[in-house]
């Protein structure tokens, strides 16, 4: 039997999901609506476009869930990852990236791929006789929306925001200083805004007045914590954003030698320092009161705005009951989904799911069984957590809460995570020594 897949969605997770299919001698027909519509978010006739963050995370493998997440991907040769690893930008332990050249290098690989065929078509039915990878990600189009949800059941959602990008020329120095946190200033990846406690009492008196673009169904119960927009925030409290994205800890102005009262910090969007993300801003003010409000940041007064911060409703399949731990779906287990429809929360796991969905559609045409990678690595807890009964299911991002316990109870918790990053990498590794 010749063996064909459809993907449908050109995000971080079809791409994924593409190309692995594609280099392993599977003929893709991949589906996404560019060029011809774009969603309310993406403005980039690219694939895998970064909507929000250009940043993936820790690239810490040993101490952070989500870095060893990429380690894992990375042996299992994920194309996402390799493209970050390609134009990354210096982010301290982060691995941020150039999100333009990001998506152009996957773009390429995709195009250039003989075995993968591009359709601008949009997708409104689910071939249910036919293997497919649903990954449209949670700004799908109403009419498969409307199909996702006839078959999977009720889908609920959540809101999501991206932060502003600001035009490096037009931040002012000298209010401003070069450092990453705990470290030496004038050197680092970070330009670091300080405010005095009256300058961050104005800041955050003028947040919580400032006016919000208006949005159907908007509820700050339905807000993702991990993209909790600025002006959520400063409703929480006073002092919330003095523990969150203005944190001034291990951050010393050279000026006065101590910590600032708060502080903001931008991330180079770019390796040539051209635009900064305003890290942690992810708001939904009028474009107006975004260049307003965050004028009050001295280092800021005069910013120039490449982009402004946006929000977006971020629907969601409750998985489990209906996806098995393949991605596949219980009733068609040819029919996979993808990405953070399936309730994996973020970039690097979003394109993880694609991965894990691609390995089991090529396993799946090659007459052999679905692969569990376990509860010990966390592509494989993962793809548990979104399969296994949960009453209250939300979106989840990589942590080592989902990862199984090693035999022996470590104390120390630098050194169980650093166990428990050796036994994954250990059993993905096996896993590869015995595909060969």
């Amino acid at each position: 039997m010749k063996k064909t897949v459809k993907v449908v969605g050109g995000g971080l997770a079809g791409s994924e999901a593409s190309l692995y299919l594609a280099n392993h001698g599977v003929k893709v027909t991949l589906y996404d609506i560019k060029p011809k519509k774009f969603t309310p978010c993406h403005h980039s006739e690219n694939y895998a476009e970064l909507v929000c963050s250009n940043s993936l995370k820790s690239n810490d493998v040993f101490s952070n869930a989500c870095g060893l997440l990429k380690e894992e991907m990375r042996i299992l040769g994920s194309k996402i990852i390799e493209a970050a690893d390609k134009t990354a930008v210096p982010a301290g332990r982060a691995l941020a990236v150039n999100r333009e050249l990001f998506s152009e290098y996957i773009t390429e690989l995709i195009k250039s791929n003989e075995n993968i065929e591009l359709s601008c078509e949009e997708v409104t039915s689910i071939p249910l006789d036919e293997y497919v990878i649903i990954a449209t990600g949670p700004l799908t189009t109403p009419d498969l929306a409307k199909e996702i949800e006839a078959l999977t059941g009720v889908c609920p959602y959540f809101f999501d925001a991206a932060a502003p990008i600001i035009d490096a020329e037009s931040i002012d120095m000298s209010n401003a200083f070069v450092s990453d946190r705990y470290g030496d200033a004038g050197k680092g990846d970070y330009i670091n805004c300080p405010l005095t406690k009256d300058e961050y009492d104005l800041f955050v008196s003028e947040l919580k007045n400032a006016r919000k673009a208006e949005l159907h169904d908007f509820e700050n119960s339905k807000v993702f914590d991990g993209c909790m927009p600025i002006e959520v925030m400063a409703e929480r409290g006073p002092e919330t954003l003095r523990f969150g994205p203005m944190k001034p800890t291990g951050l010393t102005d050279p000026k006065t030698g101590r910590w600032p009262y708060a502080c903001v910090q931008l991330r180079k969007e770019n390796l040539s320092g051209e635009s900064y993300n305003v890290v942690g801003f992810q708001t939904n003010l009028l474009f107006g009161e975004q260049k307003r409000v965050l004028s009050i940041i001295p280092a800021l007064k005069n910013a120039e705005y490449f982009r402004y911060g946006v929000m977006h409703k971020n629907t969601y399949i409750k998985s489990p009951g209906v996806l098995n731990n393949d991605f596949s779906l219980l009733a068609h287990p040819n029919v996979f989904f993808a990405g953070q429809m399936t309730g994996v929360e973020g970039y690097v796991e979003s394109a993880a799911s694609g991965l894990v969905a691609a390995i089991n559609a090529l396993r799946k045409l090659n007459d052999l069984p679905s692969v569990d990678f376990g509860n010990k690595t966390v592509i494989g807890a993962l793809a548990n957590y979104v399969a296994t009964p949960n009453e209250n299911f939300q979106p989840m991002n990589a942590n080592y809460g989902l990862l199984e316990e090693t035999e022996k109870h470590i104390r120390d918790k630098a050194k169980r995570k650093e166990e428990l990053a050796n036994r994954s990498i250990a059993i993905m590794k096996q896993y590869m020594e015995n595909e060969k």
